[in-house]
Order: structure tokens, then C-alpha cells, then sequence
């Protein structure tokens, strides 16, 4: 897809396990990231966001997803920074997934 190696990050999760992504994200701004998987890969099991900042002025922080792996393999999940105003988005994340089978799965006796 034309990305660079360093331009994606790697993630390991175990199949059926929750696993978290954390994204900067200045709502004073108006930013949201706004992710897009494959719904038959990974469910969207929470969406959280985790004020930084003491001032009343600024809205910013970490906003935290948690997602669980339903298939093993290695996926694709992209996040995009979005603004409510504008039709491109402004920044994106790409990371790898890594999805292992939980122990005992998939193993033949």
C-alpha cells in the first residue's frame, strides 16, 4: 500500500484477549481518531478517553481503545485523525497486528 516499514507499527495479541491502543488527541482542536478494521477480525470492546491536561481551557489527553482479537493471523488496523470541519483527515496510524492462537488452539493430537 505504499507505506514505509517504519511508518507501521507492531502489535502481538493473543486470539480471543483484549489488547489497547493509545492516541494523543486534542479535542480543544476538535481532533478524533477515528479507527477502521475489519469487524470480522477485531470487536471494539472499549473507547475511552483519559483527560491529561488541569486546565479548564484545553481538552486533551490519551485516547484509549481496546479491541478484542477474533481471528489469528496478521491484520491490518488503521486509525485517522479526523476534524469536524475538514473532509481529509489530518494525521494517520497504521499498526500490524499480530494475532496468535490462544494456547491449546489449533493444535492437532
Amino acid at each position: 500500500m505504499g507505506e514505509e516499514e517504519s511508518d507501521l507499527k507492531s502489535v502481538v495479541a493473543q486470539k480471543g484477549m483484549s489488547f489497547t491502543i493509545n492516541l494523543w488527541e486534542d479535542r480543544t482542536r476538535g481532533e478524533q481518531w477515528v479507527p477502521s478494521y475489519d469487524s470480522s477480525v477485531f470487536a471494539l470492546t472499549g473507547d475511552d478517553f483519559l483527560r491529561t491536561t488541569s486546565n479548564n481551557a484545553v481538552d486533551s489527553g490519551n485516547r484509549q481503545f481496546e479491541f478484542e482479537a477474533l481471528q489469528s493471523g496478521t491484520h491490518r488496523l488503521e486509525f485517522q485523525k479526523r476534524m469536524a470541519w475538514k473532509f481529509t483527515s489530518e494525521d494517520r496510524r497504521v499498526f500490524l497486528v499480530d494475532v496468535k492462537e490462544a494456547e491449546g488452539e489449533g493444535s492437532v493430537r
